[in-house]
């Protein structure tokens, strides 16, 4: 070979043709690389990828480049925006930028809203009504507010709502604002009324009305959901009076809401002929009047009587009497038991079940739940067996090849336990049988978890077959730490997430799921 890359054969020279293909392909690989950065994408392609990113990151992306600002504020990026500073990470310092921000990016696009008590202002709330035309999500944050802004002047608000969700405070009274916005909410077909259940201190303190329930139902018949969460002046009298002018009415939670006794259950069923989802987590439901509703009319397909106390014979008369039954949430109830269990199967009203909850019903026995899930496992999407140390890894292997369309599963107590729970085999026997599953939650104690150096094949096995699988759930120790980091490998960063951040629950499964959403 001379110096020149050609080889010689006597006195005949042949050119390196390998070495110019390979000179080539080097030379049209560096220029494909050139002419494909993303300075190159088309602004539909870019808008796409940013439509990704949280807002403050969208902020972020604004700074590089005059490019990335025209795209970070363009409109179609904004339609559902968050203000509260602790949701989002946005803050706006003052009135005056939100106008603008309203008038220039936000403007017909936007269709979702959250604002904080210090930007619910009539002049806000006037230009959202003006340049937002489309907006028909709405959240009112007043759960800090110590003083109401002057609503006085207040003379137009966003007339497309379908929902509205207002955080109550306290101790301000909402009258004088709610009194200027029912003429403009006639269209309302949600509505979230959130209390301060999860402020409430031990010690017992007056408690005030603040917002006049019998007066909204008036403004707002066409209601399909409402969600009353955690307000301790909510009773059954509220209910009623819902009931009495919201003929549509869908679904109704009043979970926390301690003072609902169910006395006007009996009422609600008869005018609310719609009514298919009723959660009642955390009432103090009396078993005399749940036992005077007739269930046997009604068109309940969705229960919620989780931390109710209700006795066995109430819990017996009612499951026995519902004939459409998809979904029932019945935990932390002693009065729950294997003939309670026995009786419902027995009539054959638990035959369109499709989600079950039974979370720390020590009063159920192992042969009982089995011959349950025996009947009617191949049928639940959901199942959750949690907080009941006799309910270990042994009967889940033994139901597991049954629950073959399990979408959620919940096991496990975080109760130090005397036995070991066998992580691999249970990830193996899950992985194996449950191929559509979408969320995982094994609550039991770090201490309790049992696994080999053998492990990651069974966690490999899972995150392979278990391709829908959205979220899985584990006490923070050791083999969290092995699982997250196996899946973190495979580039699925956010399934594994530890029970300090995140619970799961059948709730995913309820129909009007999606409208339940408030925070």
């Amino acid at each position: 070979m001379d110096v020149w890359g050609n080889i010689t054969l006597g006195n005949l020279d042949v050119p390196n043709i390998r070495g110019e293909e390979i000179n080539l392909q080097s030379s049209f690989r560096k220029r494909k690389a050139k002419s494909t950065t993303i300075e190159k994408l088309p602004d539909k392609v870019l808008l796409h990828i940013f439509s990704y990113l949280s807002h403050k990151e969208i902020c972020q992306m604004a700074k590089v480049c005059k490019r990335w600002r025209i795209m970070a504020y363009d409109t179609k990026l904004w339609r559902n925006v968050s203000l509260r500073p602790e949701i989002s990470g946005l803050h706006v310092g003052s009135l005056e930028f939100l106008l603008a921000l309203i008038s220039i990016r936000f403007g017909p696009s936007l269709r979702y809203i959250e604002l904080p008590i210090e930007l619910i202002t009539h002049t806000v709330l006037h230009e959202l009504a003006n340049k937002c035309p489309n907006l028909t999500h709405m959240l009112l944050d007043f759960s800090t507010a110590m003083q109401l802004h002057d609503f006085s002047e207040l003379q137009a608000f966003p007339t497309k709502l379908k929902y509205l969700c207002i955080c109550l405070s306290e101790v301000i009274f909402m009258e004088g604002f709610m009194r200027k916005i029912y003429n403009f909410i006639n269209g309302l077909e949600i509505l979230h009324l959130i209390g301060t259940y999860e402020k409430v201190e031990e010690e017992e303190e007056e408690i005030y009305e603040v917002i006049n329930v019998h007066k909204l139902k008036s403004a707002t018949p066409n209601l399909r959901v409402i969600n009353l969460y955690g307000i301790n002046f909510v009773d059954d009298s509220h209910i009623d009076a819902f009931s009495s002018n919201c003929i549509q009415l869908e679904c109704l939670a009043v979970n926390y809401c301690n003072k609902v006794t169910g006395s006007t259950l009996k009422t609600l069923f008869q005018r609310s002929r719609r009514l298919n989802c009723l959660l009642m987590n955390g009432t103090n439901l009396q078993s005399e009047h749940l036992m005077q509703v007739e269930w046997e009319k009604c068109s309940v397909q969705e229960l919620d009587i989780t931390a109710t106390d209700l006795s066995t014979e109430a819990l017996q008369d009612m499951l026995t009497r519902i004939p459409g039954l998809r979904f029932l949430s019945a935990g932390q109830l002693n009065g729950f038991n294997d003939l309670v269990l026995k009786s419902w199967m027995e009539s054959g009203m638990s035959r369109n079940l499709i989600a079950l909850d039974l979370d720390s019903s020590d009063n159920l026995t192992e042969e009982a739940i089995y011959k349950f899930l025996c009947k009617h496992g191949h049928q639940l999407l959901g199942l959750g067996l949690s907080g009941m140390t006799h309910i270990t890894d042994s009967l889940w292997q033994t139901v597991l090849p049954i629950l073959t369309n399990a979408k959620i599963l919940i096991m496990g107590t975080q109760e130090k336990l005397g036995v070991n729970i066998l992580a691999d085999q249970l990830m193996d026997t899950i992985a194996r049988n449950c191929l559509n599953l979408e969320r995982l939650e094994l609550r039991w104690d770090p201490d309790n978890l049992r696994f080999s150096d053998k492990s990651q094949k069974a966690i490999d096995t899972i995150r392979v077959k278990c391709l829908k699988l959205k979220c899985l759930c584990l006490s923070d120790g050791r083999y969290y730490e092995v699982v997250k980091a196996n899946f973190e490998r495979a580039d699925r960063m956010t399934v594994v997430r530890t029970l300090t951040n995140c619970r799961i629950s059948n709730y995913y499964l309820l129909s009007n799921y999606k409208d339940l959403i408030f925070n």
